[in-house]
């Protein structure tokens, strides 16, 4: 699997070393608050929102996230899973054959 975070040398880059050489770097250039809100955790977060909203399954969430409980990446993420029920009902409404729905349709 090829490296895309890489040191001078070609090694794996450390999560530690990118949030100090790169990440805060760039935060403090662009003049957004370095703070916890901004910080290097947040993209951690956008991560596991993009693969809930894409219905990733919380076991599988929870091993690419590290985590070695899938109950502590469902306490910690419930607060994604809103859209769960489109995904539902669009589920259903393509076992049925019926044509796709929006949150906006009645």
């Amino acid at each position: 699997m090829p490296l895309y975070l890489t040191t001078p040398a070609g090694t794996a880059l450390s999560r530690p070393a990118f949030n100090a050489g790169i990440w805060k770097r760039a935060i403090r250039a662009t003049g957004i608050p370095d703070n916890r809100h901004n910080g290097m955790h947040v993209l951690r977060h956008a991560y596991a929102s993009v693969l809930s909203d894409a219905g990733e399954s919380i076991k599988a969430l929870s091993a690419y996230l590290g985590h070695a409980d899938p109950g502590f990446t469902l306490r910690t993420y419930t607060h994604l899973l809103p859209t769960s029920e489109d995904r539902t009902r669009r589920a259903i409404d393509k076992a049925f054959g019926a044509a796709p729905t929006t949150a906006d349709d009645p």
